[in-house]
This record gives C-alpha cells, structure tokens and sequence, in this order.
C-alpha cells in the first residue's frame, strides 16, 4: 500500500503549474522500516526520514560486514514528526474516531474534521 499512497500523492504548488508527485523526503515510523520501502524511494529520488527497527539493526549487527551500513537518517527532521503523532492522538480522544464505527468514509471524514475544529476552538479560548 505504501506505493500506492506515494502514486497517488499530488503537492501543490505555490505558484502556477501542475502539482509535484515527487516530495522532499518521506517521514513515518519504525513499523515502515523495511527494504522495500528504502530502495522504492532511493529509486524515486525521495529522502527516507525512516529509523531503523531494533531487530533490524541487531540482524544486521549479526552479519557482520555482510550486513551492510547502517542506515542513516536526518534525527532532527524524524524529532519534528513528533508534532504530527501527538496531533493524532489528540483527535484518537474520540472513541468513534479511534475505532471507526462509522461506515461511510464521508462520515468519518466529517467526525474527524468537527473534532479538530472544537479542538482549534478549546485552544483559541476568548481570542478576539
């Protein structure tokens, strides 16, 4: 699924002209750590802002220089996505939205999109 998703992304431009299918980098969690996914964005030029799960490191460890190097990714950049995460849980608060009782797309689209403005509302307070 995951070249599904990477296909199907369009980034808008600023300006004029059609939207770029290619992004920067690509960011997600240790369960996207695989050799797939690395060389399916080496191969698409995208940056893997992906660390490496533990078993993973400790195979690699195992094999010695057979394993191969280490992977490497920008720390800082993997620390921002901490931002997204906890945005996440925030709207999980829900039960709906975290179990997705809904059977339309539709409705749990509009779900999530109700709970993050009372969330955007809670934090405005009594902003003028």
């Amino acid at each position: 699924m995951f070249e599904n998703v990477m296909d199907a992304l369009k980034v808008e431009r600023a300006g004029p002209g059609r939207p770029r299918t290619r992004p920067d980098r690509a960011m997600a969690d240790k369960a996207y750590s695989s050799k797939a996914i690395r060389s399916y964005l080496r191969g698409r030029g995208i940056e893997c802002v992906i660390p490496e799960k533990d078993d993973q490191k400790a195979n690699r460890k195992r094999k010695g220089s057979a394993g191969g190097r280490p992977v490497t990714y920008d720390k800082d950049a993997c620390k921002r996505r901490n931002v997204v995460e906890r945005s996440f849980n925030t709207l999980k608060q829900w039960r709906s939205l975290a179990t997705r009782y809904d059977k339309l797309a539709l409705t749990y689209r509009s779900a999530a999109v109700l709970h993050a403005v009372i969330i955007w509302s809670t934090l405005l307070g009594d902003t003028p």
